[in-house]
């Protein structure tokens, strides 16, 4: 068994920057999501640099974000601050509906990926603030451009309700809903990957659990783990917590705790990244 445990949101904030480094060399992240229209995108990459062990993926903001292009070329996606708006199911339906929009966003996505290829890290994999790269419109688009950039492999939430509620009960409802949703979408996406050669983890942990990956719940699935090939994923940060489902500092003490790492060497799993996967 192998797993891939990754930090989402590096080179949004310096604090979130500092805590994936920290996670890489003290804890167990083995890889990290670039956010490159992030404020320190570029003290991210610097380290990322300075950490060729940590692979680094693209963390595309369709949505609940900054953008890397101007306001004046996305007038129809952007509010005036150059920002993707905090609504993501209106923006969603935009995508889906207005044939300005979608012209606009795909001018923003080759931007990220062309952004992240001038780092000259290795594209490990491509995945999505606040899981908008599932979104139907966003994901056609998104495949040639990972296709092309030389991606290895892309996110699908293929997570665990019932270890989620059996280990945290809060929000119970909104992870029913989250589950029936991703559920569908994730099957979606499967099917228009049929034929290209982007790698998908066989169960990905961390949506039913955003912004709150405790100690107990992780080890509670490495203990489970019997899949190949899994990813977890975090939202560590030295800082306070940002958002309720974001950036906070108790994924940072999990991705350090001996538990964690105890857990994983009593049952021999393999910490590894999308790039060590599809051999490169």
């Amino acid at each position: 068994m192998q797993a891939i445990l990754n930090a989402d949101d590096f080179g949004y904030s310096s604090d979130i920057n500092q805590a994936v480094m920290r996670a890489h060399k003290e804890g167990v992240l083995t890889s990290a999501s670039l956010m490159v229209s992030g404020r320190a995108f570029k003290e991210a990459v610097e380290l990322a640099r300075e950490a060729p062990s940590l692979a680094v993926g693209l963390h595309l903001v369709v949505a609940s974000g900054p953008a890397v292009l101007s306001h004046d070329r996305l007038p129809h996606i952007l509010d005036e601050d150059g920002c993707f708006p905090n609504t993501p199911v209106r923006l969603g339906l935009r995508y889906l509906f207005s044939r300005a929009a979608q012209r606009e966003l795909a001018q923003e996505l080759t931007a990220q990926f062309d952004r992240f290829a001038a780092t000259g890290l290795p594209l490990s994999h491509v995945d999505g603030h606040v899981h908008m790269h599932l979104h139907p419109v966003v994901f056609k688009l998104i495949l040639p451009l990972a296709e092309r950039y030389g991606a290895r492999a892309i996110r699908v939430p293929r997570d665990d309700l019932w270890l989620s509620l059996r280990c945290d009960r809060r929000k119970a409802g909104a992870k029913v809903t989250w589950a029936i949703i991703f559920s569908l979408l994730s099957r979606w996406c499967v099917r228009q990957m049929q034929g290209c050669h982007l790698l998908v983890a066989d169960r990905v942990y961390g949506l039913m659990q955003s912004g709150h990956m405790q100690v107990n719940y992780v080890v509670e699935v490495l203990r489970r783990l019997d899949v190949p090939v899994a990813e977890l994923f975090f939202h560590p940060t030295v800082g306070t917590r940002l958002e309720e489902l974001g950036p906070n500092p108790g994924d940072l003490a999990t991705l350090l705790s001996p538990a964690v790492r105890r857990v994983i060497e009593e049952r021999g799993i393999r910490l590894t990244h999308y790039l060590a996967l599809a051999g490169g």
